[in-house]
């Protein structure tokens, strides 16, 4: 049941990881960091729980299992 979960973690951090990347390549993203020189705080959070759900997923499956 844990490598089900852990893949599901690092299929969907990516997935994040992706939509983030995308979301920071958008016009939104473009007028925002023209006004404030960042991107939009959606962009940046994805890219953030993307990365952490990524990495949080792979431990969990290179991880052994004890049983």
């Amino acid at each position: 049941m844990n490598k089900i979960l852990s893949l599901a973690l690092l299929v969907g951090g990516v997935v994040l990881i992706i939509a983030g990347i995308n979301a920071m390549n958008s016009f939104n993203s473009d007028v925002s960091r023209f006004f404030t020189g960042s991107p939009t705080d959606k962009a940046v959070w994805m890219l953030v729980a993307g990365c952490i759900a990524a990495a949080v997923g792979l431990g969990g499956t290179l991880r052994g299992s004890k049983a």
